[in-house]
């Protein structure tokens, strides 16, 4: 039981440990116009959004929201993806099925 209990910290310390790295570790996705980039950190959260130089980007809202919203799913999806792989690593540790 004490062994178990060891093994439940060591895997805690290790998350957390990984989590922190994650939330310096930064995922960008650009649309295919190049016009719209967002950066997300291995925790999904969004960083930062830039916009391209030209000013005619702004012409069109519903089309600049769906980019925005299409680049940023992306960079999330990324970092989801590296987020669960490093993950993945310790979970094999605990032994569990599927892991």
């Amino acid at each position: 039981m004490l062994d178990k209990m060891k093994d439940m910290y060591g895997f805690q310390k290790k998350a957390k440990a990984i989590q922190k790295d994650l939330k310096k570790t930064l995922f960008e996705a650009k649309s295919s116009t190049g016009s719209v980039t967002v950066r997300v950190n291995g925790v999904q959260e969004v960083v930062s959004v830039t916009f391209g130089d030209d000013p005619k980007i702004f012409e069109n809202l519903p089309k600049l929201t769906k980019e925005i919203v299409d680049v940023t799913n992306k960079a999330i999806s990324k970092s989801q993806k590296v987020s669960a792989e490093r993950m993945r690593g310790i979970m094999g540790g605990l032994g569990l099925p599927g892991m």
